[in-house]
């Protein structure tokens, strides 16, 4: 399969891209070869290539859920500049 430059400014035209006159040419160039990649792919013999579901089938190695820090609340709220029932308090922001 390849496209024509006058192909190619309808196309164009129809996605309302401006394609100038010197353009066209290397455009239509580039679009045939990525044409003709895509024939050869099609040309393929895959009868016996098995589908895959994703190409790295590999599991997330996840880190086991535990606690490795001590509690340090009292601590931190030790110097902030208001603190009450273990929580911060802080200013209103709307009235």
């Amino acid at each position: 399969m390849s496209v024509t430059t006058s192909q190619l400014s309808e196309v164009a035209t129809l996605a309302r891209l401006q394609l100038e006159a010197e353009q066209a040419e290397p455009v239509t160039h580039a679009i045939n070869q990525i044409l003709g990649l895509v024939d050869q792919l099609q040309a393929l013999d895959l009868q016996d290539v098995a589908p895959m579901a994703h190409p790295r089938d590999e599991i997330q190695r996840l880190r086991v859920d535990a606690v490795t820090e001590t509690n340090q609340r009292e601590a931190f709220q030790a110097i902030a500049p208001a603190a009450e029932e273990g929580l911060y308090v802080v200013p209103p922001v709307i009235e």
